[in-house]
């Protein structure tokens, strides 16, 4: 079964052919990065009007690096949400519209459960059930997952999430967009034990056992020490550095303490957050002390991307609601909506 995945939920349009039996035969990715740069952040109608330009371009490159025809595709998954409105209504339109042209079945998937699922298209994939960390720009969740739409919230930002924090600390500092990198790499520089900033939520987590994230205080007290301290460019470096330390303090300590409420030993980081080395290194080290094991994506579908698409829409399609598409296209409707905002744990399978 050859699965078409169509990414657009918000500034990267990603294209990829995935095959239920061979894997992976083709993506395509264009990020906008370089677009949204001199407005410091994303500004959704250019994402929205670059998508369209971007994504039947990189459809025909995808069919072309797969040495297939649009013929051959059995289905079309797209993102539906969350993300932004403009952005998912491009690949959604553009999945329904040839979907109906194919007469194939279109399926709307859950953004997150891509970025979830990701580290399945690894060649020592985890099994299930596992822990999955998601943390992205919008969104720090932990999930219990027990198979492909069977997943229990854990615990999830109340406020920022991680990657907005990152992102929002490192305009504070002066860097660059995105900001998440930009602040990581010259946290390289720094030393994490200059300045002493809060963990939010991890004594109340040993109390309760609550697995929640919250991180604008940690935020506000970047704010306040650089007004304070008005840092050169190496004290800059010191509090970045001890800023992405205390991310991933908590991000660390948390995900162990869902290990072991849980009694599961395999914990899954997806997101773009998930390419950070130091989260990467302190989870390694930690989990291997409990005798636990760590499951990430390749660096390259750590971000948005259409492969983590087309594979959730594959797995789907093994299931109830897949099964039945496929097999009656009486039940097939080209008509569409996006969901811009959307609960990962609405999900069924």
């Amino acid at each position: 079964m050859l699965i078409l995945g169509i990414e657009t939920s918000c500034d990267e349009t990603g294209i990829a052919l995935f095959h239920s039996e061979r894997g992976l035969l083709a993506h395509a990715l264009h990020t906008q990065i370089a677009m949204h740069q001199e407005y410091g952040g994303v500004v959704p109608e250019l994402a929205s009007r670059d998508h369209i330009r971007r994504v039947l371009p990189l459809i025909r490159q995808v069919m072309r690096e797969a040495g297939a025809r649009l013929d051959d595709v059995d289905a079309i998954a797209y993102t539906q949400g969350p993300g932004l409105a403009g952005a998912l209504l491009v690949g959604t339109s553009v999945a329904n519209a040839l979907a109906f042209t194919l007469g194939i079945p279109a399926l709307g998937i859950h953004h997150l459960e891509g970025h979830l699922l990701s580290p399945l298209l690894a060649s020592n994939p985890p099994k299930f059930p596992f822990v999955a960390l998601l943390v992205s720009g919008g969104h720090t969740q932990l999930m219990r997952v027990a198979g492909v739409g069977e997943y229990e919230l854990l615990g999830e930002t109340v406020d920022d999430a991680a990657g907005e924090a990152l992102d929002k600390t490192a305009q504070l500092l002066g860097l660059g967009y995105p900001g998440g990198p930009a602040l990581a790499q010259l946290a390289g520089q720094g030393r994490a034990g200059q300045y002493k900033l809060p963990r939010p939520m991890i004594e109340q987590m040993h109390k309760t056992g609550n697995l929640d994230f919250s991180f604008s205080g940690l935020k506000t007290a970047v704010l306040l020490l650089v007004r304070k301290e008005a840092p050169d460019a190496a004290g800059k470096a010191d509090v970045a550095a001890s800023f992405q330390e205390a991310i991933v303090d908590v991000l660390v300590a948390k995900s162990l303490y869902a290990l072991e409420q849980t009694g599961l030993d395999q914990l899954v980081v997806a997101g773009g957050v998930g390419a950070n080395r130091r989260l990467r290194e302190r989870l390694d080290r930690a989990a291997a002390e409990e005798g636990c094991t760590v499951f990430y994506p390749e660096f390259e579908f750590c971000t948005d991307n259409g492969a983590m698409i087309a594979l959730a829409g594959a797995l789907r399609l093994d299931v109830g609601v897949g099964a039945s598409l496929l097999a009656n296209a009486a039940e097939r409707s080209y008509a569409f909506t996006v969901k811009p905002r959307w609960d990962l744990s609405t999900l069924v399978s």
